[in-house]
Parts: structure tokens; sequence; C-alpha cells
């Protein structure tokens, strides 16, 4: 269970030296459409991606994903250029999909298109969390993958993504459902009870330690909201709420590098909302690089201050997918790294780190 008090965690990326998990075989995907994460508006075709074929650049650090294609989540070592699997023995650390035998048999059902992935600690423990487009909202531990919690929200909300939250429960956004649960995840591994807060197009959500606050992103609107309640029976209340500076919220994530801001892009831009003065702004380090349309992730390497992003890619199997991170900071660390064939919606440093 994941009731457990959070403890202090590093400064930076976890250091590259990381156990693999066993091989797993993905998982097959459960019969029937599943929904579609996030179709690009006809308008911004002509926005998608052509990063270099080839890998270029300097980068340290390890990043994790969702592989839509793969049914898995990866973690990669930025420092290493080929991500191809099998082509350099220390560039792919961890590959992981939930599988009956390992107890997951009641949630394979949600699982087929991770649409966001994070990591977090408590206990002395590394967790990886992860929303799929298909219904799965879980944790499990890493690198076991051993089951901490996880349920299936069920296809028709399409998951956007999950946050481990203090007490041990689990906060997650559905853009289809339009809202953010917390989920009382500390009550055992299949603990289904949740609280509700309507939010349309809910996209992203991200815990607050200083203000003790979740985020939470949608198509219009960025919100605060307070947990209160117990850890069993959980509450939401709207505390704020901040209309974005354009249409089509995606990410919400921390900047590292100033903790009164974070990163929120939509179908045109990526701001950095200034907590406390309520502002979108434009004027930050790297912003002619990475202030670009259509952006489903970003992120600052907490050491490094390297800007990860990923975005729709020309080519890929959907128009919200690409096998290829892009990175962004001094001249020769303007990055990519390639996981050819690997259908990403999002990814991340792979830090603990909340704020």
């Amino acid at each position: 269970m994941l009731r457990r008090a959070f403890l202090a965690v590093s400064a930076g990326v976890l250091a590259t030296a990381v156990q693999v998990a066993p091989a797993l075989a993905a998982p097959t995907p459960p019969p029937g459409p599943g929904p579609q994460t996030d179709p690009l508006p006809d308008r911004f075709r002509s926005k998608l991606a052509a990063p270099p074929v080839t890998a270029t650049g300097r980068a340290r650090g390890l990043v994790i994903g969702g592989d839509q294609g793969a049914h898995r989540i990866w973690v990669m070592d930025a420092g290493r250029r080929d991500w191809t699997p099998g082509a350099d023995p220390r560039a792919v650390r961890w590959s992981w999909a939930p599988t009956e035998e390992a107890g997951f048999g009641d949630v394979l059902a949600g699982w087929g298109a991770v649409s966001d992935v994070r990591v977090r600690t408590a206990g002395r423990r590394t967790y990886v969390l992860a929303g799929d487009s298909w219904g799965y909202v879980g944790a499990v531990e890493y690198p076991s993958g051993k089951r901490l919690w996880a349920v299936n929200a069920g296809r028709p909300s399409n998951v956007h993504a999950a946050e481990l939250l203090p007490d041990g429960n689990v906060a997650a956004a559905a853009s289809t459902g339009g809202w953010v649960r917390v989920y009382a995840a500390s009550q055992g591994p299949a603990a289904a009870a949740y609280t509700e807060f309507k939010l349309k197009g809910g996209h992203g959500v991200l815990w607050d330690p200083r203000r003790r606050s979740l985020w939470a992103i949608g198509d219009d609107d960025l919100v605060e909201l307070k947990v209160g309640g117990t850890a069993s029976a959980p509450t939401l209340t709207e505390a704020r709420r901040v209309a974005l500076p354009t249409q089509g919220g995606h990410d919400l994530a921390p900047v590292y590098a100033d903790r009164g801001r974070l990163w929120v892009t939509t179908n045109f831009g990526v701001y950095q909302f200034h907590k406390r003065s309520g502002t979108f702004e434009t004027d930050y380090r790297y912003a002619p690089s990475v202030n670009l349309p259509i952006i489903k992730s970003v992120g600052d390497n907490p050491v490094t201050r390297q800007v990860l992003l990923t975005r729709p890619k020309v080519g890929c199997a959907t128009t919200w997918c690409t096998d290829t991170v892009e990175l962004f900071g001094r001249t020769s660390w303007n990055a990519t790294r390639t996981l050819t064939g690997a259908q990403f919606y999002k990814a991340r440093w792979f830090t603990p780190r909340y704020q």
C-alpha cells in the first residue's frame, strides 16, 4: 500500500546506475477501438515536427515515456545517442508493462495507450505513476514493477495523467470524461473510491508541496484545488481558476529552475505560469526554441536546466505521437534522441521532485 510519509528527495535526476526489470512480453491490447488520446485539429497539421533523423547534441539524465505502439513504459539514458533496443545495451534502462501473471489481470482492459508517466518517491522507495487513455491509472514500484495500486477508470474517460499525493492517494485527470479525481489509493492495491471535480478537457495534474495544492489543467483553464477530507474519503475544492492565454491546454509541469512557476502548454504555445501574479509569461530561458505550438509535454532538467519536449511528428502512427524527444539548452546541448518506431505522447525527465 502507498500509505507512507513522504521524505525529501534529491534535487537531481536519478543517476545512471539503474537496475533493469526482467523482460516482460507486451500485453495484447484489448479488442475493439480505444479512445483517441489527442487528435490534432486540422488547422495544426502544418505544425507537425520534422526533427533530425539522426541523434544530435549533448544531453545528460534519464528520460521516461509511455510508448502507445509497444504498450510499454521505457526509461532511456539521454546520454546515449542510440535508443534502438539492442543497439546500445546501456541506452534503454528499464521497460515495463502490466501482465496478468504479475497481478494486473483486473486492470489489463484499461492498458493500451499510455498517455502520461512520471516518477515519485515515498518511504525511501521509487514509484512510477501512469495514466492510460484506455482507462488504467496506477502506481508501481521501480524497478521491480510490483503493483502498489491500480484501477481501470474506463475507456470513455480518456485518462491523461496521474499524480501521487503525500497521503498515498492518487490524483488523475481525464480529457473526454472532463474530470479530475482523487482516488483513495492509500486504502489498498485496488481501492476504487474517489472524489471528482469537473474540468473540461482535463489533461494534467500536479501536486504543489509548498502551497499544499493540486494544480490541474483543462482545455480552457488552470485551476488550483485543495484536497480535504481524509485519506479514505478525500474531497476536492476549487481555490483558484485562471483562464489559459490560448486554447487547448495540454501539459502541466514544475519549473525546476524557479519554484514559483509552472510549465503550461496549449495548442498555441509554451508558457511559464507565475503562481503569485497569476500571469503567463514567455520570456523564460530558451523560449525562442521552446515556445512552439502543439507541445504535448515539457520540462527542465533540475541539474542541467536542459529543456525536454515532445510534439507530434510527421509520419508517426497518430497525429499526437512522436518517436523523438527534443532537448534544448546551450548551443551544444540542443539535441534529439529517437526510439525508432515508438509512439510517445508525453515524455519526462526521470526525477521524483514535485517542484
